[in-house]
């Protein structure tokens, strides 16, 4: 069993910050990529940003500039630092990781639940 637990979601004034969480536990043996997509009402659930394994980062090109994403290996987990806030960032934040039961298993994507995320005056 694989959990993710996200948080740091909620209702932020254009301009704000947020800073998102998500912390992965449960039988791991090692964790690839991690990331974060968003779902915004009546749209396709979109990547906002991903860190592999290496360290190397990628981003929305909606993201360059005012997002960060980065990992705590030690603690498995992933976090999306959010600053200029837009109303149109508003969405579900959805949390990935890439990872490994077992050095022989497969890699396998496991998704959080999901964090609301509402840019709004």
């Amino acid at each position: 069993q694989v959990q993710l637990v996200e948080s740091g979601g909620g209702l932020v004034q254009p301009g704000g910050s947020l800073r998102l969480s998500c912390a992965a536990s449960g039988s791991i043996f090692s964790i690839n990529d991690m990331g974060w997509s968003r779902q915004a009402p009546g749209k396709q659930r979109e990547l906002v940003a991903a860190i592999f394994s290496g360290g190397s980062t990628t981003y929305a090109d909606s993201a360059k500039g005012r997002f960060t994403i980065s990992r705590d290996n030690a603690k498995n987990t992933v976090y999306l630092q959010m600053n200029s806030l837009k109303p149109e960032d508003t969405a579900v934040y959805y949390c990935n990781v890439r990872l490994k039961r077992s050095s022989w298993g497969p890699l396998t994507d496991y998704w959080g639940q999901g964090t609301q995320v509402t840019v709004s005056s």
